[in-house]
């Protein structure tokens, strides 16, 4: 018998009205999948727990050599050094102990806003408006320009980059939109990751031992977790209202926070999916710049533009205590890595060391 060439039942016409009802639809049921298996909030369980004791940290040093604005701190793995860069087109290499300067490199641009240390303290990478990321071989000598190798090239501002778990991989992230993962030796570029809508501002890799993951925030208002073997993004989470300026992993690796210019912070989970605290006042109406976790992960430690570190119990979401002493925003921070102190730096043209 021959066919008609027709279905026997004609398929619905796909119209953009019926695909959004879909979505729409789709939407509300993985909501509500997330309600069932989210049936405990962290509020409720941090309600069992005391309360952290009084904190009490006061500045130890005072760093002073920079004659522009601080935009970027690293500190190096001995827990004694540090690298900072700024807005004079200057990067510095600190021995927070004694307050000396051990090096000073003099890049080709101003507004040097990303540094970093390599885990051998042996080098240290920075970048900024020139589009770059350079590594600078940190020795003896007084002038490391020698030392210098260009190993990354963006289409736009480097603003922030990290060294893997060796020294032989870096990863940046740009004004252009993209992170990128490159070879330091040979400058080559190995992966790059494409998902933001905007300037991509701050990067933290999982301290995961694998250390095949890691998360960025940009001015798309979004935070994306990227799975650094196929460049692909694997997690996206939203929630702020305004740009992020600033990313960090909870010392577990499970989840991250985010500070934004909305002036909040944010706790998302990666095994939940979702936002699981946020950090805010009333009172606080200006954007958060930056942000670290102590050793522990019970503490964040958040700078803001109102010249004021603002110190939360990562659990409960209440605010402990705050930090004043900075003339200018705090733009950077960055907890010691045996947690024993905390440095911040400033518009003020100074960093200061607190213990």
């Amino acid at each position: 018998m021959a066919s008609s060439g027709k279905n026997e039942s004609t398929p619905k016409e796909d119209t953009i009205p019926s695909l959004t009802k879909e979505a729409a639809t789709l939407k509300e049921k993985l909501e509500e999948e997330r309600r069932i298996l989210h049936d405990v909030e962290l509020s409720v369980v941090a309600s069992r727990l005391d309360p952290l004791p009084p904190i009490s940290l006061k500045p130890r040093r005072i760093l002073k050599g920079h004659q522009g604005k601080v935009l970027c701190l690293d500190w190096a793995r001995d827990q004694r050094h540090m690298v900072t860069s700024s807005q004079d087109g200057k990067v510095i290499v600190w021995d927070a102990f004694t307050n000396t300067k051990e090096h000073s490199i003099t890049m080709p641009t101003t507004w040097v806003m990303a540094c970093a240390y390599a885990p051998s303290s042996t080098m240290v990478a920075c970048g900024g408006l020139d589009n770059k990321c350079s590594v600078y071989q940190l020795s003896q000598e007084e002038d490391l320009s020698s030392k210098k190798r260009a190993v990354a090239m963006h289409t736009s501002y480097v603003s922030c980059s990290t060294f893997l778990n060796s020294d032989q991989q870096i990863l940046t992230g740009s004004g252009d939109s993209t992170c990128a993962l490159w070879d330091v030796e040979s400058g080559q570029l190995l992966q790059s990751f494409h998902g933001h809508n905007a300037d991509v501002m701050g990067i933290d890799l999982s301290p995961s031992e694998a250390c095949n993951t890691f998360v960025s925030g940009g001015c798309d208002k979004q935070a994306l977790v990227w799975d650094m073997r196929t460049g692909q993004c694997v997690q996206s989470f939203e929630g702020h209202e305004s740009d992020l300026n600033a990313v960090r992993f909870l010392p577990s690796g499970d989840a991250f926070a985010t500070a934004s210019d909305d002036a909040s912070c944010r706790l998302y989970d990666l095994r939940a999916d979702r936002e699981i605290n946020c950090y805010s006042k009333e009172s606080i109406i200006f954007g958060a710049t930056s942000l670290d976790f102590s050793l522990s992960g019970r503490m964040l430690f958040v700078g803001y533009n109102d010249y004021s570190v603002n110190i939360w119990d990562t659990l409960k979401g209440v605010r402990l205590t705050m930090l004043f002493g900075h003339e200018n925003r705090v733009s950077c921070l960055r907890v010691s890595p045996d947690g024993t102190a905390l440095c911040t730096g400033s518009w003020d043209y100074t960093l200061r060391v607190w213990a």
